[in-house]
């Protein structure tokens, strides 16, 4: 048994022995890998050289052009239509003072014959009283001068009488009775007159009654031509030849193509630090914006992929709103300048949706850089002695494929402008030049 046990342990030992020199023996036939030599592959990207310069700000916003002025036409007389301008269709130009419509006339110049015809009558009292008045005057002075030798003859006979006893007291009677007459013809005559005034101003009355009457059946008559008050593009027609229409009711809407205006919704705070103002007020007691200066705008339709621009003028703030923390502002274009020297371009008119670019201040010492070059964090990548370096920059201003930066950066900064995606900070760079300085856009 002792035999056993023993011979198991020496069994044991020489498998340990052999299994450890095996070990030693691989270890010492193992070579040491070939020592690696250490070396960095640099990041190949694009750069500028950025440098500061003044810049005017070109604020941009969007809005539809649209004519200033438009007139929504109704009949002010009932009728019904006998005429219509060959023109009278939506897109149809009515040229200034042409007829656009007629109601038939017949009945109010009827009226206005009548009227006319009642001024006339009135006119004719009038010069009839008043040659009345002008002859009674007259007949007046013949009747004093006839009740004066009355009263004479009277007053001779009575003294004749009374004094020489001379005559009779008949005589004396038919005298005194027809200097009576006489003075009774007078009194009658001078209230007549002074009723003369009363009578000739209600006559003057009934003559301004009707001659109200006649302007106004005149301004009906007037009315029932319906002209062009400017060369008028038309936009709505809701008229038909002898269609009866009513006052008040909309029939016709024309547009005033000579000036048209876009309104721009601007962000406040661009407006707020960019639009110029130059401090003269409009009314020292109005709050409301004053003082704007009417800047030449650039305008360009959106649909317009050759980028041809007209130029407009900045008119006035048109309101702030509130919600949106927007300022609109109008720009204004005359339609002459809607035209395009070249013929091959469409004319700007209302309804084209467009963006415009008002010029603003100036932005002094800023840097530009494209667009990608700067994160939506406000970062830049920089090169500073080949290596890459995460700057914050402040943006002040963004326009186009351009940012202009005013804070973060110094005059000679390299700027990596190739996109890169979460690179490593202090990665060796190879730098490649696109432009050595900022040209101004």
């Amino acid at each position: 048994m002792k035999n056993r046990v023993l011979v198991s342990i020496v069994a044991i030992a020489a498998i340990l022995l052999l299994g450890l020199g095996s070990t030693v023996l691989l270890i010492k036939l193992r070579k040491p890998p070939t020592e690696a030599t250490g070396s960095e592959t640099p990041l190949r990207v694009m750069g500028v050289r950025v440098q500061p310069e003044d810049v005017r700000v070109m604020i941009t916003g969007y809005g539809e052009a649209r004519a200033l002025d438009q007139v929504s036409i109704a009949p002010e007389v009932p009728g019904r239509i006998v005429e219509i301008h060959p023109d009278l269709e939506v897109g149809g130009i009515v040229p200034e003072g042409e007829t656009l419509f007629v109601i038939d006339p017949r009945d109010y110049k009827a009226r206005l014959d009548d009227a006319r015809a009642m001024v006339e009558q009135s006119r004719n009292a009038v010069k009839r009283m008043r040659t009345q008045l002008a002859n009674d005057q007259e007949r007046l002075k013949t009747l004093k001068r006839s009740r004066d030798l009355a009263k004479a003859e009277y007053d001779r006979l009575k003294r004749l009488l009374e004094v020489d006893q001379v005559g009779s007291q008949s005589n004396v009677d038919a005298a005194e009775r027809a200097y009576n007459a006489a003075e009774d013809m007078v009194d009658q005559l001078e209230r007549a007159l002074a009723v003369y005034p009363i009578q000739i101003e209600e006559i003057n009355n009934s003559l301004a009654s009707a001659e109200a009457r006649m302007r106004l059946a005149e301004v009906n008559f007037e009315r029932t031509r319906v002209v062009a008050p400017f060369d008028a593009r038309v936009t709505l027609v809701r008229l038909e030849k002898d269609q009866y229409v009513a006052p008040g009711l909309t029939v016709v809407t024309l547009a005033d193509d000579s000036i048209l205006e876009i309104s721009v919704p601007l962000d406040s705070r661009d407006a707020r630090r960019w639009l110029q103002f130059n401090g003269d007020r409009i009314a020292d007691d109005t709050a409301w914006f004053s003082g704007l200066d009417r800047v030449t705008c650039p305008i360009r339709w959106t649909e317009d992929k050759e980028g041809h621009t007209w130029e407009g003028t900045l008119d006035r703030v048109e309101q702030f709103d509130p919600t949106s923390r927007t300022l609109t502002v109008a720009v204004r274009l005359e339609g002459a300048d809607a035209f395009s020297k070249d013929p091959d371009q469409l004319p700007l008119v209302a309804g084209m949706f467009c963006v415009v670019e008002i010029p603003g201040l100036t932005l002094s010492g800023a840097y530009r850089l494209p667009r990608w070059a700067v994160s939506f964090e406000n970062t830049a990548y920089v090169s500073v002695d080949d290596r890459l370096r995460t700057v914050p920059v402040e943006v002040a201003w963004d326009y186009g494929d351009s940012v202009y930066v005013s804070g973060g950066l110094e005059p000679g900064d390299i700027v990596v402008t190739t996109r890169l995606v979460n690179p490593l900070e202090h990665s060796l760079l190879d730098v490649t030049f696109e432009r050595e300085d900022v040209e101004n856009i």
